[in-house]
């Protein structure tokens, strides 16, 4: 759960850059919002949470 919530909050710490720079537009950042929102509620969000565990255990620790 704590990877989760860090997870997403440097995607929205992203997305507040992206848009502060005029890089993204804000059709763009709602559509990209919705996606997530999306995928989440269907059978790949477990796959997806697996994938981001795996990679996030993958990386050494001193």
């Amino acid at each position: 759960m704590a990877i989760t919530v860090s997870l997403v909050a440097l995607f929205g710490l992203v997305l507040f850059f992206l848009l502060r720079h005029r890089t993204l537009s804000y059709g763009a950042a709602f559509i990209a919002t919705g996606f997530g929102f999306f995928l989440a509620s269907t059978g790949a969000a477990e796959p997806i949470n697996q994938f981001t565990t795996a990679l996030i255990q993958a990386i050494p620790t001193s």
